[in-house]
């Protein structure tokens, strides 16, 4: 087929990102763009559409839906409807419910939905995966999350802490990568134990730490904590398992503010063989390149194409970190006020 021709709503940091990995790309090409704020500086000659109807009216294949996510549900289904592939960022939707609807219209067309997990395209994630499924650290135990934000000065304004814009605080903006991690390297379903969420710090609607306590039915634990008061951009995921550990420890990402980027992998040792005294040699791998949105957009054409599916990302994968966030937030209630002077 021709060049893959592209229309993003929402036009703000992650469509002009998304926007780089099509300029890069040979099989696409971005046509149209709308964006609600009307600041939609480009130099390209790109169509700047006044309406998402006239977006989706455009001669386009596919939507890239980057867009506040109480609008990520239904921008989806319209373009749907319209006859488009979709690519849609995370969040996918505000609650679960949105997500089924989205789903039962996707049941209706032969068209592509993919969501952006774009964490699980990153190499040290993917070299990770292949470690775990290479098997020879044996049964998965438990796993350690806690990934926060630094702040900034006008954090307060931001929409992704506001509901009618966001949907929820720093457990849908940002633990829900991590969570999603967890079903990526688990292959499993987790049950939430415990859920407490605080507004700590911040004069925000929504929660600006979340701590969440996990488990699946084969009995692995995980916790988690997102943070909006880490006072530093932070990524680490511990795992441990029989027969050794891995830690993800910092992530690439444009602003280069969560690295390094690194993988490290021991071995158990106990100390009676090895005399390690608690300090089993380990191996760090650094990764100084971050390919996760041009390979994320790859698997997307690539099944446009009809050359593959949809691995990471599908609406499945939404649906069931949704339900896993709508009962996070059932369970914890309205985020306690712990505001410290």
């Amino acid at each position: 087929m021709n060049q893959l021709k592209i229309g993003i709503v929402g036009y703000g940091k992650m469509g002009k990102i998304r926007e780089q990995s099509i300029i890069d790309s040979d099989e696409t090409k971005l046509v149209a763009v709308y964006e609600v704020s009307n600041k939609q500086n480009s130099s390209n000659n790109i169509i700047h559409c006044k309406s998402y109807t006239e977006l989706l009216e455009a001669d386009i294949d596919a939507i890239i839906v980057s867009a506040y996510a109480r609008f990520a549900a239904d921008y989806t289904i319209r373009a749907l409807k319209a006859g488009k592939h979709v690519f849609c960022e995370k969040p996918p939707a505000t609650n679960s419910k949105e997500v089924l609807k989205v789903i039962t219209e996707e049941k209706k067309t032969n068209k592509i939905l993919k969501y952006g997990f774009n964490h699980r395209f990153h190499y040290s994630v993917m070299e990770a995966k292949r470690i775990i499924n290479e098997g020879s650290l044996g049964k998965l135990l438990w796993i350690r999350g806690v990934y926060g934000k630094a702040g900034s000065i006008d954090f307060h304004d931001n929409w992704r802490n506001y509901k009618h814009y966001s949907g929820g605080g720093i457990l849908l903006d940002q633990g829900i990568h991590m969570l999603d991690l967890y079903r990526y390297f688990t292959g499993e379903e987790f049950e939430c134990l415990s859920s407490h969420l605080t507004t700590s710090f911040w004069d925000i609607e929504c929660e600006d730490n979340a701590f969440l306590t996990l488990k699946t039915n084969s009995n692995i634990l995980a916790t988690l904590h997102s943070s909006a008061t880490q006072w530093r951009h932070k990524f680490l995921m511990e795992m441990s398992f029989e027969e050794g550990y891995l830690n993800l420890d910092g992530i690439l990402s444009p602003t280069r503010s969560y690295v390094p980027e690194t993988l490290v992998f021991g071995a158990r040792e106990f100390e009676d063989v090895t005399f390690a005294m608690g300090k089993p040699k380990e191996t760090t791998t650094y990764y100084e390149y971050d390919k996760s949105w041009d390979l994320e957009l790859a698997e997307f054409i690539g099944a446009v194409k009809g050359e593959s599916d949809i691995v990471n990302g599908t609406s499945k994968d939404a649906y069931e970190i949704m339900k896993l966030i709508d009962i996070s937030y059932q369970m914890a209630g309205t985020p306690k006020q712990l505001k410290y002077k």
